[in-house]
């Protein structure tokens, strides 16, 4: 399998058989239940991809990498726009209240964070405080002035929400490209630096 996973897919396959020998307890016990894997935004070797493990509590979040001829199945935010959580939450609320708008923005988007895992894998993870974590591909540049809007919109939902716009070269909030400030800080698989424009490669080549 060639390696184009994204940052927040979510993978299967993995085993604890896989998984490091110092692989603390609950996360072989996520493995062992069948819960999938989430992709990190990392560097890792050829043929392995970054990704971590989650448990049960929010501190639980374990580093790892997998083989690439390791995954089984694959599925992306975006493939989770329209799943729904049985669930009577105020993350699941949110995301019913803005699903009109995201599917009209004109821009691909998707589900991640403890909503997206939910979503994908049938495993509780969202509680009443949750907070409903979003990306927004923007393969060209979104502006702030539009961010701004988005942002306001966002800001009516029910629970808090977190969206990132994924760039070419990396992802950034868009609460910080809706800001008043100058640079905002774009995280790659290399680095997390302050650039001034997300979707400037000579920015990111400088």
């Amino acid at each position: 399998m060639v390696n184009t996973f994204l940052a927040h897919d979510l993978l299967w396959g993995m085993t604890p058989a896989l998984l490091p020998a110092d692989a603390p307890e609950w996360a072989i016990e996520s493995i062992s239940a069948g819960q999938p894997v989430v992709v990190r935004r990392a560097l890792s070797a050829s043929g392995h991809i970054a990704v971590g493990v989650r448990g049960r509590l929010r501190e639980q979040r374990y580093a790892t990498v997998m083989r690439v001829d390791s995954v089984k199945r694959c599925v992306r935010p975006e493939e989770l726009c329209h799943a729904v959580i049985a669930r009577d939450l105020p993350v699941t609320r949110a995301l019913h209240q803005l699903r009109p708008m995201l599917d009209g923005c004109g821009w691909v988007w998707g589900v991640s964070g403890s909503a997206g895992f939910e979503l994908a894998s049938g495993f509780a993870a969202l509680h009443e405080g949750s907070d409903l974590d979003l990306i927004l591909r923007t393969p060209q540049p979104l502006a702030r002035a539009g961010a701004r809007q988005l942002l306001r919109i966002l800001d009516t939902a029910e629970c808090a929400v977190d969206l990132q716009l994924q760039t070419p070269f990396g992802a950034v909030a868009l609460r910080e490209w809706a800001g008043s400030a100058r640079r905002v800080l774009l995280k790659n698989a290399r680095e997390a630096c302050l650039v001034t424009d997300p979707w400037n490669p000579q920015e990111h080549a400088a």
